[in-house]
């Protein structure tokens, strides 16, 4: 864990410039990922006055070499930050590939961290990345319950029938679910370790799978991956914009007044992280309430509206993310994911 973090302009860079070598490992290969993180980069880049942009573009044509970059970390907890932050990267869509691995390796030993504390965080953070949704099968007929952009059938076929022969969930159980959803991932946001952050996408994830489920689809983390993608909600991209957001607003301190430190950002960071869960729970009710028939584009216009409703929201519910930001165990993540 973190104990304090004071990150220099330089070093914000070097760590940004890692995060999105991270966001590469893999080759990201995802078109839609890579227009979000062009999106999520130009935002960071007009609230601060920082071209992030730019420093995109660097990773892209110069790909600098990672012990190039890790020189520009002098001090071990800003190191642990930059390595904690990729590991983020590399599993916030669920885990690492053997590409990702190679990467995180290569950079511990850059960056000159003790082999037992990388590889325990790696492991915590594996955890955190799996423990959303539980790692049954899904039967073939139900494969496109979270993916309304290449369904092959309608719902009600055979095919991802959604079977709703039992009483269906109330409004009033999903709305709760929701909203405890948003001030959960809020709350999270508020927090000074990257574990904290790194737990927000599993949450959303776990929201999508359990209103799908309420409703008799069948799901797995594929559905729900690629229902929160086919919103126009990067999964890479949303790490990378809470990571930069946390960077260039200073919000990486003491455990202990991390809290309080970001309260003072709290439109910018965990009033639009609750405004995005917000959104995705609202959307997922209405498509799997609706026997899925809404298509690609209509669920990105019923995102983009939905999104606007709960940044009004939010600030509504700060007593409610204050107080869950204090009752939160980092070191029992994975639990409050499982949990939730």
């Amino acid at each position: 864990m973190l104990q304090e973090v004071t990150v220099s302009e330089m070093e914000t860079r070097a760590i940004m410039t890692i995060a999105l070598l991270a966001a590469y490992a893999d080759g990201m290969k995802d078109e839609r990922e890579r227009a979000s993180l062009e999106q999520v980069l130009h935002a960071l880049g007009d609230a601060n006055d920082v071209d992030m942009v730019e420093l995109h573009r660097e990773v892209l044509m110069s790909k600098p070499s990672i012990q190039t970059v890790a020189t520009s970390l002098q001090t071990t907890p800003v190191r642990q930050l930059a390595y904690e932050s990729a590991v983020a990267v590399c599993n916030s869509d669920g885990g690492q590939t053997p590409a990702e691995a190679s990467f995180l390796a290569e950079l511990a030993k850059a960056l000159q961290l003790p082999a037992p504390e990388t590889s325990a965080y790696a492991a915590h953070a594996n955890e955190v990345a799996t423990a959303a949704i539980p790692p049954q099968p899904v039967t073939p007929a139900s494969t496109s319950a979270g993916t309304p952009a290449n369904q092959g059938t309608q719902p009600g076929s055979a095919q991802g029938t959604g079977a709703q022969s039992g009483s269906p969930p109330s409004n009033q159980a999903i709305d709760e679910m929701v909203l405890n959803a948003a001030i959960t991932n809020a709350a999270l946001e508020l927090l000074p370790e990257t574990i904290a952050s790194m737990a927000i996408i599993p949450l959303q994830m776990r929201l999508v799978y359990r209103i799908g489920k309420a409703y008799g689809y069948p799901m797995d983390r594929t559905n729900a991956r690629d229902f929160v993608a086919t919103l126009g909600v990067g999964i890479t991209s949303q790490y990378v914009e809470q990571l930069g957001r946390k960077l260039l607003g200073g919000l990486f301190g003491t455990v202990a007044g991390g809290i309080g430190r970001a309260l003072g950002h709290q439109a910018a960071s965990s009033g639009l992280t609750f405004a995005t869960t917000y959104a995705i729970g609202r959307v997922a009710q209405r498509y799997y309430a609706g026997g899925r028939n809404l298509d690609a584009q209509s669920l990105k216009a019923t995102f983009t509206s939905l999104l606007e409703e709960a940044r009004g929201l939010a600030p509504k519910y700060l007593g409610a993310i204050e107080q869950r930001a204090r009752s939160i165990d980092t070191r029992n993540i994975a639990s409050l994911i499982r949990d939730s």
